[in-house]
């Protein structure tokens, strides 16, 4: 039995002795003939005084507690200056074990124990990095300020994905401070710079790359200032997995280079194409023909063919089709040639309206932002059969043709734009799936002339964005994993572990608590690649030194720390109030304990006075004639 409970059985047992003290003093009076009955004023005050000793007696056992006054805890976290530390006022002073040595204050393991040491403070205020995670759950419900200290310069902020598919390309963002006129460089693996993009006035970058090969790769992003001096590298791994090839059905009304291209880049990407192109009376060349119904088209993820192939679908098959599509099929329609009528009737009903697309225009693509030094990096050694100089200048961009098709109607996306932001190819949705039209009849040229980076580049964008969704099962692993700090992971079995650098393997124990996000706790011990493994399945993550990238570190705390202050609220500070009157020191009991001795002293002797009774004036008024006798 908890305090709270004794108390209130302590107090129920008093208010029942007292209520029947109460009765038995009525009781008595009720049953008293009436010329020995109290005088009215001894009745009320023998029941008066009833309850009133209860309640000196309940609390001299339970003192009421002292009242609180409204503090404020000053805390100390990593990074606080000495100026922003006198300036900032707080009646208490903690230092947590991050916060400077040169900080005046008491030393405290954690903020936990700094607030079991102070209960009656109601409101922190926190100067410096701000808290490290194993300090934020014991802020929950108390109202707090932020005092943030500078973040040091450098690479503070870098979003990049976890993982990546194979052959995918991926964006990196990020800040730099202190790096006015400077600039941010991404390096692959190989150490070769793959992207550059000077600072803005933010100090805001964006840079990208591709993952070519599955795999654990190690980017690195490296900032320097206006004198291209280095100020910090940051080591930035992706996990690069094979996912299941995108399935392509791919039907042409005709043969032709762009096909031809189009085909190498899908066997290069590992893509599963089956291509069926007819070539006239009847013959198609490619893979054998298949039937175009709904079993068969369940098995693509997108189908890419010309207007030719879409006029020559029976009526049958175009509605398998568009079952198909609205299931969640991607469809690209490549237009070669004037579409008919008939096809821009159809497309009406997805809400497109292209035009006949008879005129043809010369389109060139947007200007490369990549030095020359990147593209070379991305264009690569070339292969065997056409092998690539390291100082051969890579050949600028060439002028395609695109058919004069309305594409810029609010309802459609770009799937790519030209030099003068106009599109040559958007799509839009079409139940769960979606449908695109392809402007473009010869980016071919741009394998021709040596610019295979750029072809891919196009297609991998249309059909990444077109291709039906595969759901993969993957555990939830919380980011910006670190040496000694818990790791949040969900989604995984009983029998998971985790495979740490040096080989050696921990199993992961399920929270009960977490219910069905199958969530469970890993506090890892080296730095280094780890491995969760689940059965034959496993997934990569990367957890880093404890003092690796500082600015990344300091920028974590801050927006954390920040993110808590912002979500405290004032009537949290009444929540604390009410839990420290509920946990706070107690009074002295002694005071009541005095009280409650000296009117169980005055009741004793009035209770046995005269004063007040009833039989006492009845027998003085007898008293004369028995003195006669």
């Amino acid at each position: 039995m908890n305090a709270m409970n004794w108390e209130m059985a302590v107090a129920v047992v008093l208010g029942v002795a007292a209520a029947l003290a109460m009765a038995r003093t009525a009781l008595r009076q009720y049953r008293a003939e009436p010329s020995l009955r109290s005088r009215g004023w001894r009745v009320a005050l023998l029941l008066l005084a009833q309850p009133l000793v209860a309640a000196l007696l309940y609390f001299a056992l339970f003192p009421p507690r002292l009242p609180e006054q409204a503090g404020t805890l000053l805390v100390a976290t990593a990074g606080a200056g000495e100026a922003a530390w006198r300036e900032a006022a707080g009646e208490v002073r903690v230092a947590l074990p991050e916060a400077p040595q040169a900080i005046a204050g008491e030393r405290v393991p954690d903020l936990a124990t700094a607030l079991r040491r102070y209960p009656h403070s109601q409101r922190l205020r926190i100067v410096g990095a701000g808290l490290a995670p194993r300090d934020r759950e014991a802020v929950r419900g108390i109202a707090m300020d932020f005092v943030p200290a500078p973040l040091p310069r450098g690479i503070v902020a870098a979003w990049a994905p976890a993982r990546v598919g194979e052959g995918e390309s991926f964006g990196v963002r990020g800040r730099v401070e202190g790096a006015n006129g400077g600039a941010v460089e991404l390096l692959d693996p190989a150490g070769q710079r793959v992207d550059r993009v000077a600072l803005g006035a933010d100090a805001g970058f964006a840079v990208e790359a591709v993952a070519r090969v599955a795999g654990r790769a190690g980017f690195v992003l490296r900032a320097v200032d206006a004198q291209q001096r280095e100020i910090e590298r940051v080591a930035l791994p992706v996990s690069v997995e094979a996912e299941p090839p995108v399935r392509v059905l791919l039907l042409a009304g005709a043969p032709g280079p762009e096909l031809k291209y189009l085909r190498r880049w899908a066997s290069d990407a590992g893509l599963k194409l089956h291509t069926q192109i007819a070539v006239g009376a009847g013959l198609q060349l490619g893979d054998a023909p298949l039937r175009i119904d709904a079993p068969t088209l369940a098995g693509f993820d997108a189908v890419v063919l010309d207007e030719r192939a879409w006029d020559a679908l029976a009526p049958a098959q175009r509605a398998a089709l568009i079952g198909a599509l609205r299931g969640g099929l991607g469809v690209l329609l490549r237009a070669t040639g004037p579409l008919s009528s008939g096809v821009r009737a159809q497309l009406r009903e997805f809400g497109l309206e292209p035009g006949a697309g008879a005129d043809t225009s010369a389109v060139r693509l947007p200007n490369e932002r990549f030095d020359e030094a990147a593209l070379r990096a991305r264009l690569g050694p070339g292969s065997a059969d056409a092998p690539r100089s390291p100082e051969q200048a890579p050949p600028a961009l060439p002028s395609l043709t695109r058919r004069a098709l309305a594409l810029d109607a609010p309802a459609l996306q770009a799937l790519g734009v030209d030099a003068d932001g106009k599109a040559f190819a958007a799509w839009r949705s079409a139940g769960q799936g979606r449908i695109a039209l392809w402007g473009l009849s010869d980016s071919f040229r741009l394998v021709l002339v040596g610019r295979e980076d750029a072809h891919a580049r196009l297609w991998s964008r249309a059909l990444s964005a077109l291709a039906r969704p595969r759901a993969v099962a993957r555990a939830d692993i919380g980011s910006a994993a670190r040496v000694g700090e818990r790791v949040r992971v969900c989604g995984v079995g009983a029998q998971a572990k985790i495979a740490a650098p040096d080989g050696a393997r921990v199993d992961v124990l399920l929270d009960p608590a977490a219910g069905p996000q199958a969530c469970a706790g890993f506090w890892p011990t080296a730095a280094g690649w780890h491995s969760l493994e689940q059965g034959e399945r496993r997934q990569d993550f990367y957890v880093r030194a404890a003092d690796e990238a500082p600015g990344l570190r300091a920028s974590e705390l801050r927006d954390a720390t920040a993110a808590l202050a912002l979500g405290s609220a004032e009537s949290s500070a009444t929540v604390v109030a009410s839990d420290a009157a509920q946990t706070g020191e107690r009074g002295s009991p002694w005071r009541w304990f005095a009280a409650w001795l000296a009117l169980c002293a005055a009741l004793w002797w009035f209770e046995r006075s005269r004063l007040g009774r009833g039989g006492v004036a009845a027998l003085a008024q007898a008293e004369p004639v028995n003195s006669g006798r």
